[in-house]
């Protein structure tokens, strides 16, 4: 039998999706008869006011559906907010335009509105661009402007007329359709917008609006058999009714015809003499790679029934979870290798016997497949999956299955947070201290964490933050003892089993390099990883940069190679594969060819500095040949699905060494790794942010912690020139207290978060002096209305130019800011010239 699947949107009650206010709910009754206009917003960039628009006969609207909508000349999706019996005297209702059409029902479970709301106004972002965060993508969209000929108008030999008018018809006519966009044509011909009037006036060509395409449900073929028995039917109709049989009468259009090979309409004469049903079936798109067979599929029978028994430790995190039944943020303080996931799981399965659903968020898309793998082994189809990777038209099918209210449990990024999940009895957050929680750019610049506890606090259910090296804020925030107010802690303190942390070698490099070591591998380093092969075990590879070099630089007149259009070095990639050698920007995607002469002095003499991935890789296979690796970085796993099939092809053994970037701290559970290699600490310590000590210190400890997790000791081997340094001293001692406390003594003294909150406002242009006039502009302008702020600035960014945008900051300090000092953030966009932009970045958690 073919699945059939209930629409969500169809079973909805209408009423789940309404705002928790009075006001929203006065609006939902109206909804029911009353109502003869609808207040909507409108996906336009600067129209953050609610439009009004008449509701056509017959039409329902309730609020949070995506409507379809006239705008000037244009037709744009908007948000429906609420519904309107009677209008004020000053508005002219023969002006009222009707709404187009409603493009999908309300896509918002109760009180989400509200909590949009509530990242517009905390964030200082216009709402909609926080509801286009929040949606799938494709459900808002823009039309766009089409020229097609009018052929019947058209004379035979159409001459006589402007020259732009003449290249307008003879690209159109050009085409069979005879049809473009007027943003092709404007491209294609000079001075299109005159021969377009004259097209126009003569009636040969006509101009339209094409509505937006949103995400629709995918549909397929589907074939039933009715009639199973009886005569009037050819020998190849009748193969087809004995396949339908044997299939349980139900089988795609497309597979029947490929098992019987016979054409559609042998189908359709059967059809048309009522023996089948051909009806369009919806069919729900899934992630790649479906359930099981990726990454941790090895340990999937424990996970599935998880282990005999707790350890002490917990097992009490486990009895204090389960008896929090409403709002209580809590940190899972664990140590790399304590059982943190277990403990998730075990929380989740109550909440989903309530009938409620959980909300697991982990900071890398890489992540997901093993998380994925793990929680499916358990709870079966009950697990969703949400990323930003997903097609557009999975993102949309997700979305809609999380609307249904089943009992579910959605996995994803930082996206993830805005899951309309509407009976929310948990949220975890993994690896809370990750960065990539938050979000730098484009708006709004919101931190995943921060919305996780606006929403645990509206569904009143408790929040998990998980990690072994929190955030400093969140260390800041614990408590003893719980209270909705206060962090609540937990410790895991051991690894499961008992298993010993893996002792951490710090190797000088200095050293290494005055007894005549030139490899960017130690001879610690190397010994270890010839042991790896021989005693048939696995190992980690960290390096903080991809690429092969970091910079390429002329050792006669010391010109670096950089971008044209940053200010920044390019760095130096090979592609074996190609045969070629290229310079690449990290930033704005520019590249060239690798030269054979310095551009400024033509000299040969060009040498690449610096280590990256793709270089530690090609050292290796010269130094280590019979060493089997896999780079794992975001240049080999640009592909979708790529991140799972190289941690599947790493667990199944067919690698040694898995060589990668930040990737690799992330969470990653692979029990067979018993050696962790850093390759170039250094790189992590010197940066110009007072967040650096922490970031630092966070991914060091964190890839240290992939080692020694199975039943194999681990170590670890951290390369290093600053072997003093007290990041690298704290690693090495695996204490995250005393380098918690002390670094927070710091951040107190100067400060800086937690103690003080930060706002960023970042501006970019074209124009650098325009840039900085309007920096300048803005700072006079703040210290004149929030004297009491201060303010650091204007200054140029740290990469003062990015893809040939010049950046200016300006930095503001408080204890904390009110209400009405968002708002005059927000205001100043009115006094921002169209030829900058600015971004306004609360909490930020990069200055760079």
């Amino acid at each position: 039998m073919l699945p059939t699947f209930a629409n969500p949107l169809e079973s909805l009650d209408p009423r789940q999706a309404a705002p928790s206010t009075a006001e929203g709910q006065a609006a939902y009754r109206l909804a029911e008869g009353d109502a003869r206009w609808v207040e909507a917003l409108v996906d336009c960039p600067g129209a953050q006011e609610l439009y009004t628009y008449q509701l056509p006969p017959g039409m329902a609207i309730v609020p949070g559906d995506i409507l379809s909508v006239p705008f000037g000349g244009r037709q744009l999706g908007a948000i429906a907010i609420r519904l309107v019996a009677e209008l004020p005297a000053s508005l002219n209702t023969a002006a009222i335009r009707p709404v187009e059409e409603v493009v999908c029902r309300s896509f918002f479970p109760a009180g989400y509105w509200d909590l949009l709301q509530r990242v517009a106004q905390y964030y200082c972002t216009p709402l909609m661009q926080v509801v286009r965060t929040a949606l799938p993508p494709g459900l808002l969209g823009r039309s766009q402007r089409r020229i097609r000929l009018n052929r019947a108008a058209l004379p035979d030999a159409p001459k006589g007329f402007h020259p732009a008018a003449q290249q307008l018809l003879d690209k159109l006519q050009s085409q069979k359709s005879g049809d473009y966009t007027w943003q092709f044509l404007q491209r294609q011909v000079k001075g299109a917008r005159a021969g377009l009037q004259e097209l126009l006036a003569r009636g040969w060509v006509e101009s339209y609006l094409e509505p937006p395409a949103p995400v629709r449900p995918k549909l397929r073929q589907a074939v039933t058999l009715v009639q199973p028995d009886g005569a009037d039917l050819s020998p190849r109709q009748r193969e087809v009714v004995e396949v339908l049989k044997r299939s349980g009468g139900e089988l795609w259009l497309q597979d029947l015809l490929q098992r019987c090979q016979v054409s559609s309409s042998v189908v359709k004469g059967l059809a048309q003499k009522g023996w089948v049903e051909i009806q369009p079936r919806e069919v729900l798109r899934a992630e790649a790679g479906g359930f099981g067979g990726g990454v941790g599929a090895e340990v999937s029978a424990e996970i599935g029934a998880g282990p005999a028994e707790l350890t002490p430790d917990q097992a009490k995190a486990l009895a204090a979870l389960t008896t929090l039944q409403q709002f209580q943020p809590v940190l899972l303080h664990g140590v790399t290798g304590s059982g943190k996931t277990e403990v998730y799981a075990r929380a989740i399965a109550p909440v989903l016997a309530r009938g409620q659903s959980a909300l697991v968020l982990v900071p890398e898309i890489g992540l997901t497949p093993q998380l994925t793998d793990r929680f499916r082994a358990r709870f079966g189809e009950a697990v969703r999956v949400y990323h930003s990777a997903l097609s557009d038209g999975e993102r949309y099918d997700t979305w809609r299955q999380m609307l249904s209210g089943d009992p579910q449990i959605v996995i994803g990024t930082r996206s993830a947070v805005f899951a309309p999940l509407p009976h929310l009895g948990l949220i975890v957050l993994d690896e809370e201290h990750d960065s990539t929680f938050k979000q730098d750019q484009p708006a709004p610049c919101y931190h995943a964490r921060t919305v996780a506890y606006w929403r645990a606090q509206q569904a009143n259910c408790p929040l998990i933050l998980g990690s072994a090296t929190p955030a400093l804020d969140t260390w800041a925030a614990r408590a003893s003892v719980p209270s909705p107010a206060a962090l609540l802690t937990l410790s895991l303190p051991q690894r499961i089993h008992a298993r010993p942390m893996p002792p951490i070698e710090v190797v000088d490099m200095r050293r290494e390099l005055q007894q005549g070591n030139r490899s960017i591998f130690s001879r610690s380093l190397q010994a270890a990883l010839m042991e790896l092969r021989s005693q048939r075990r696995q190992g980690i590879l960290f390096i903080h940069r991809r690429g092969h070099s970091t910079f390429v630089s002329c050792r006669s007149c010391g010109h670096v190679m950089t971008c044209p259009h940053c200010d920044i070095s390019l760095t130096y990639h090979q592609a074996q594969a190609e045969g070629y050698e290229s310079l690449r920007c990290h930033y704005c995607g520019y590249g060239q060819t690798h030269p054979n002469r310095c551009p400024a002095c033509e000299s040969p003499y060009l040498k690449h500095f610096g280590s990256g991935s793709q270089r530690v890789v090609q050292e290796l296979a010269l130094e280590l040949p019979d060493l089997r690796c896999l780079r794992f970085d975001s240049d080999t796993t640009r592909a979708k699905g790529s991140h799972r099939a190289l941690l599947t092809r790493f667990a199944q053994g067919e690698a040694d060494l898995l060589v990668g970037t930040q990737m690799l701290t992330k969470g990653i559970d692979l029990p067979q790794v018993t050696l962790v290699g850093v390759v170039a600490a250094d790189g992590l310590l010197h940066l110009a942010d007072y967040r650096a000590s922490e970031r630092a210190f966070q991914m060091l400890l964190q890839v240290a912690g992939r080692a020694g997790r199975g039943r194999e000791p681990g170590r670890v081997i951290v390369q290093t020139y600053s072997p003093e340094h007290p990041v690298i001293q704290a690693v090495q001692e695996q204490q995250y207290e005393p380098f918690a406390e002390q670094e927070l003594a710091h951040r107190q003294s100067l400060g800086y978060p937690p103690y003080r909150s930060l706002v960023l406002l970042r501006l970019s242009g074209l124009d650098n002096a325009a840039v900085k006039h309007t920096a300048d502009l803005l700072a006079v302008q703040i210290c004149q209305q929030l004297p009491q702020i201060d303010l650091l600035g204007p200054a140029p960014a740290a990469i003062a130019r990015v893809d040939n945008r010049y950046r200016w900051q300006i930095l503001l300090k408080a204890d904390t800011f009110s209400d009405a000092e968002r708002e005059m953030f927000k205001a100043l966009r009115s006094h921002v010239p169209t030829s900058v932009s600015l971004t306004i970045d609360v909490d930020p958690l990069n200055l760079m």
